[in-house]
């Protein structure tokens, strides 16, 4: 006699069977809701990726997210042969990923494993998601979608009325039960996202009700679409053996030598790039004299081309050769001693994307203005709403990633455009759209003990203020 389990998958996948036929016909008739869901998955997932679509129907989801390498598999004959008939350019399998490795016969990586709510009629989710370890590389990251469980009686009154394709039995399950599904079978969340308040058109007022309300903070939560992304905790990758501190230093010319003599040698190579920033204290002059004067430390010096604290990271990025990137401030009020703690982050694969905060031990007195630390502490609490990852000190001039990674920003940086003269947003923005493990380390922060400080509260404030319009434009009302 067949087991519950084995009758329940096969009245699943009948039920599928049996409707496949008409999804397009539905898609068709629900056009804006499924545009609003392929906007949202293309935020996450690039054009160009290889990506894995493990229940992907009719492959409409697969190919709407531009992949250059394709692959569906789904455990319904019908819907892979209707996705063969309308993708030739994907590839599509019949497998039974429920009792099957995923895909068989294959050990291909990919960078994104995408699952359009197949985590619906999975029977025994943690066993399918734990096959899919197989199929990650280190930068891979899964992205399950679904509707929330908030959703369900409206979605069954559609149904009862015709307005709604049929759902076969479904498991109807929140964003914290996916994370824990997710946690139990070896992966980390990294980003959760609510999208779509409003699935209808409404005469063109659907798309602003999503735009401008979907995000908002309480609202959101009503949202009928879930995403979460998430990496795999037992892929890793290689231990760095490099790394490259870039030191941007405008009038520091006091400073520049305790910068090299209090930096720790905390890797096999420590690489140190100052970026001159047209300095009118002899800061170049002393770079010149400290590098001659410390001959067994790896320090290059560059001359920065344009103005501001961006311009001269991106020149000390180009330029740097360490397998992990990090930057110090010259003025020293984030200590050269603690960035071993930075590297371990990153070496140890707690984070991929780290971040110092000023704002959680007792600082030194005279290091913050009242002011400063007022404004710090609201732009975090905004920022960390927008980025839907929690920052307490977006302006901490110490970050750290590696070399690889920056160069994924570096190329898609004309998603975000030239923008940022801080360097801070850049990179954080960035971090966050390629979906990045983001920590946060805190630091004492210190007086300056030479030279004065080249933030202005008023004209930065105000930079600030546009760098919020510019993230919930870029980052929520895509």
């Amino acid at each position: 006699m067949a087991s519950r389990h084995t009758d329940q998958r096969t009245a699943i996948r009948a039920h599928r069977d049996v409707h496949e036929p008409t999804r397009a016909r539905w898609r068709a008739r629900h056009a804006f809701y499924h545009a609003e869901d392929t906007r949202a998955l293309r935020f996450v997932i690039p054009e160009g990726a290889s990506v894995l679509a493990v229940g992907c129907g009719d492959g409409a989801t697969l190919a709407a997210v531009k992949p250059a390498r394709g692959l569906g598999i789904d455990p319904s004959p019908t819907a892979v042969d209707a996705a063969r008939a309308a993708y030739p350019h994907l590839e599509f399998r019949a497998v039974d990923f429920e009792r099957d490795e995923i895909p068989a016969g294959t050990d291909e990586k990919f960078d994104f494993i995408l699952l359009p709510d197949t985590i619906g009629w999975i029977e025994d989710i943690e066993t399918v998601l734990g096959r899919l370890h197989a199929h990650c590389h280190p930068d891979t990251r899964i992205v399950l979608s679904y509707h929330s469980p908030l959703w369900e009686p409206a979605l069954r009154v559609a149904q009862n009325a015709g307005l709604k394709a049929p759902m076969p039995p479904s498991n109807w399950l929140g964003m914290r039960d996916l994370a824990a599904l997710l946690d139990l079978a070896g992966f980390e969340v990294i980003r959760r996202e609510w999208r779509t308040l409003s699935p209808l058109r409404l005469l063109g007022f659907g798309a602003l009700v999503n735009r401008l309300l979907a995000p908002l903070p309480i609202v959101r939560g009503l949202c009928l679409r879930h995403y979460l992304v998430a990496r795999s905790r037992q892929i890793a990758h290689p231990a760095p053996r490099s790394a490259s501190v870039i030191v941007p230093a405008r009038n520091e010319r006091g400073n520049i030598e305790d910068a090299v003599r209090r930096l720790p040698q905390f890797c096999k190579r420590v690489e140190i790039v100052f970026v001159e920033g047209h300095s009118k204290d002899g800061t170049l002059e002393e770079m010149r004299r400290v590098q001659a004067a410390y001959p067994d430390r790896d320090i290059k010096i560059l001359v920065q081309d344009g103005k501001g604290k961006g311009d001269a990271v991106r020149k000390g990025f180009a330029a740097a050769t360490g397998d992990v990137l990090m930057i110090l401030d010259a003025d020293l009020t984030v200590p050269p001693e603690q960035m071993p703690k930075f590297f371990r982050q990153i070496a140890e694969g707690r984070g991929e994307f780290v971040n110092g905060t000023r704002l959680v031990y007792p600082m030194e007195d005279r290091a913050m203005r009242a002011l400063n630390w007022i404004a710090n502490h609201g732009f975090s609490i905004v920022f960390s709403w927008l980025l839907n990852q929690r920052f307490t000190d977006t302006l901490c001039g110490t970050k750290v990633l590696r070399k690889s990674h920056y160069e994924r920003i570096a190329a898609n940086r004309l998603y975000f455009g030239d923008f940022d003269p801080f360097g801070d947003y850049d990179l954080i923005f960035g971090a966050v759209k390629l979906n990045l493990k983001v920590v946060e380390v805190p630091i004492r922060y210190l007086a300056r003990t030479y030279g004065e400080t080249q933030i202005s509260r008023f004209r930065h404030g105000w930079l600030l203020l546009r760098m919020v319009v510019f993230a919930w434009r870029k980052l929520k009302a895509y």
